[in-house]
């Protein structure tokens, strides 16, 4: 069984003359525990089609399943529903409460789906790394450590679908390995489904399967074994 489904997904923009379509008739199925880099030049409909998958954003045209399941389209309470129970988001600029230590901004989301504690919260911190760095506040942290709170934070929630835009975008090459690392070695180890944005190559390299977009459409769909050069 497919974890997600799209079929003939589209998503216009504007009207007349502005009309802009960011996706164009997409036809997709994402099996549990892919590791999936979207790639594609600016405006190709990557983080468009990343916003539908996390319902953040509707479809113009076409329907999406997830888990044979319809997902609520237009009801903003049901989406949100739907977001809190299955999608970790982790942002390119982070998005830590910078009064909270990095224990405290993952429990708090522990706390949003009422579950977990400290000891819990630590344990995923550990995962990531950060063993030692537990009450440290984001400012006293570097880039990569508070990604790595962030994913972290993400993984807290014991989602089925982790989905990243740009997660290494403010990194330099080395700790973006370094928070690539952590991500995709957790997720594989929890059979956490992982889709990704990235403008960068060569972090397909932690990918099982790499799409391409441009112009709204897919234009190329490829598996990749780990061993892979």
């Amino acid at each position: 069984m497919a974890l997600i489904k799209l079929h003939g997904v589209s998503r216009y923009y504007g009207e007349g003359n502005t009309l802009v379509k960011a996706l164009e008739g997409i036809d997709l199925e994402i099996e549990k525990g892919e590791i999936i880099a979207l790639l594609g030049p600016s405006g190709s409909g990557k983080t468009t089609l990343l916003n539908i998958i996390a319902a953040l954003d509707v479809p113009t045209d076409g329907e999406y399943f997830f888990r044979e399941q319809e997902v609520p389209d237009g009801n903003v309470e049901k989406m949100t529903t739907f977001r809190r129970e299955n999608i970790g988001y982790i942002f390119q600029f982070f998005n830590l409460l910078g009064d909270l230590t990095a224990i405290e901004n993952v429990m708090l989301v522990q706390q949003f789906i009422g579950r977990g504690n400290k000891e819990s919260a630590q344990s995923f911190l550990d995962t990531v790394g950060l063993n030692g760095l537990e009450d440290r506040f984001p400012s006293q942290m570097s880039g990569g450590q508070r990604q790595r709170v962030a994913i972290a934070r993400s993984l807290a929630k014991k989602p089925k679908l982790i989905l990243g835009d740009e997660l290494t975008g403010n990194l330099d090459s080395e700790t973006s390995t370094v928070v690539m690392e952590a991500l995709i070695k957790t997720c594989q180890d929890d059979g956490v489904t992982t889709i990704f944005v990235t403008h960068d190559s060569a972090l397909t390299r932690f990918a099982t399967r790499v799409i391409k977009l441009d112009s709204g459409k897919i234009i190329s769909d490829k598996k990749i074994a780990f061993d892979e050069e």
